[in-house]
């Protein structure tokens, strides 16, 4: 009776042992032993899950000791977050935080920007967690092979640095005295040291400089008027403005704000085109009415098929295309001591943004109709909005067209991309007498101006291709015609 009950003792827990193996997935215990069994591992992970002694009667009784396991803890609380691939042109940037040290961010939330010459490039947070270290003001950041230091290795440093922080005003506090000695050698000496003059906590007043001297000038009267004596009016202070791009608020201060790479490599790139190329700019007038009736009659049925309005950026860029492909000169650039002709128009539209001007390129747009050019203008300028331009966005491009027009220009002289050889400027549309057939009629016009290297394109290549973009604009039915 006594062996039975062991033998289904034994069998009952064989049965949860088994059960807790196949649970567990890679240890196993051997029944019978108090050895455990590691599938790729040398030893167990934990303190032995049960023991085993003979019993009285010479069967093992296995007692259950422990029996939850925990996982394995990590090695660091924080977790190191590296930037995206850059590409191959760049090398360095200036790294901007949008958040600080203690702030929660979410699953590909952005933490940083790293602003370089052609793009900024957000850094996203790879999982929900609260910002420890790292986040500061914005410094350099450079491409290296090798991953950098962990923030914990950098606190150390910081740590050491402090004790000698608290030494430099003792040895400061001694050397007063010493001074006062030598300089009263020849007089009595006192008896005590004097009093060391104690630092304000806090500043006097936290007005800038600017404010005072601008509260002061309001202060003092006007030359040869009167006093206003017996007044308790104070005078009105203006604080210097928060952001200096937005306002003047009239104190008299100055800001000093670093460009950011995108700025200066724009000025460098622009100057660069001015000292190399040789350019020459040619005018013409667009008369706007033949294309705004069109728009006025087609633009619902328009928007019902694609989703989008019909504006006059299509229109330029299709005439554009159509004109390059007849004027093959212009879409062509000088490499060395080449003349490099491509057979495909990409065409690059100028986009103004808070960090700059970026020139996003619409491939193949020979290729295009309208609905086609004005859905990739507008994905372009959402990508623009939202700073998620790539560089394969920006990069190569035949020709640029730059649209002054929405600012409400009327009159200007673009300047030549490089290394490409020409550029359109569009400008503002604006009721104008004009004479069509001998009578004097008001009608939408548009300046444009076609700025080209004249190293590379004669006069005659763009004036014909000016003249071929009025064309086609004003009458579309001419690129049908092959006009």
């Amino acid at each position: 009776m006594l062996g039975s009950t062991r033998n289904s003792l034994r069998t009952s827990v064989s049965q949860v042992l088994a059960q807790s193996t196949r649970r567990a997935g890679q240890q196993q215990f051997i029944p019978g032993s108090s050895q455990w069994m590691a599938r790729g591992l040398t030893s167990a992970p934990h303190a032995p899950l049960l023991s085993s002694w003979p019993a009285p009667c010479g069967s093992p009784v296995f007692h259950v000791l422990r029996g939850i396991r925990t996982s394995a803890r990590l090695n660091s609380d924080l977790k190191v977050v590296t930037c995206p691939a850059f590409a191959e042109s760049i090398s360095e940037g200036d790294l901007r935080w949008e958040k600080a040290v203690g702030d929660s961010v979410a699953e590909d939330e952005v933490i940083c920007e790293v602003e370089t010459d052609k793009t900024s490039v957000p850094v996203p947070s790879p999982e929900l967690a609260k910002i420890k270290v790292g986040a500061g003001g914005g410094g350099g950041a450079k491409k290296e092979p090798k991953q950098s230091e962990e923030p914990k290795k950098s606190e150390e440093p910081k740590k050491s640095e402090e004790p000698k922080k608290s030494e430099e005003p003792s040895k400061e506090e001694q050397s007063p005295p010493k001074q006062e000695a030598s300089s009263s050698s020849s007089g009595p000496i006192p008896d005590s040291p004097p009093q060391a003059p104690s630092k304000p906590s806090t500043p006097k007043s936290e007005m800038p400089v600017a404010a005072i001297r601008h509260a002061k000038t309001i202060d003092k009267p006007a030359s040869g008027g009167p006093k206003n004596e017996g007044t308790n009016a104070s005078p009105m202070v203006r604080m210097p403005p928060a952001d200096p791009t937005k306002e003047i608020a009239g104190t008299r201060s100055e800001h000093r704000v670093k460009m950011n790479r995108m700025r200066l490599k724009i000025a460098q790139r622009l100057k660069d085109a001015q000292n190399t190329t040789a350019m020459l700019t040619t005018f013409n007038e667009i008369d706007m009415s033949g294309l705004m009736q069109l728009r006025k009659e087609n633009q619902d049925a328009f928007v019902k098929r694609h989703g989008l309005k019909l504006g006059f950026m299509s229109a330029f860029v299709k005439a554009s295309a159509y004109g390059l492909t007849m004027q093959p000169t212009v879409n062509a650039v000088i490499e060395e001591n080449e003349i490099v002709y491509r057979d495909f128009v990409d065409i690059s539209v100028a986009v103004a943004t808070p960090k700059g001007l970026v020139v996003p390129v619409l491939r193949n747009a020979q290729e295009m109709n309208y609905a086609d050019i004005e859905k990739g203008i507008a994905a372009l300028g959402e990508k623009a909005r939202n700073n998620q331009l790539a560089m394969e966005d920006m990069s190569g491009g035949t020709f640029t067209i730059s649209n002054g027009g929405v600012f409400g220009s009327l009159f200007g002289t673009p300047i030549i991309n490089p290394p490409q050889s020409a550029i359109l400027g569009m400008h503002g549309v604006f009721e104008r007498p004009v004479v069509r057939n001998g009578q004097v009629v008001i009608r939408p016009m548009m300046y444009v101006a076609l700025t080209y290297d004249h190293r590379l394109v004669d006069g005659r290549e763009a004036v014909t291709f000016l003249r071929s973009i009025k064309n086609s604009v004003e009458d579309p039915r001419t690129m049908l015609l092959g006009m």
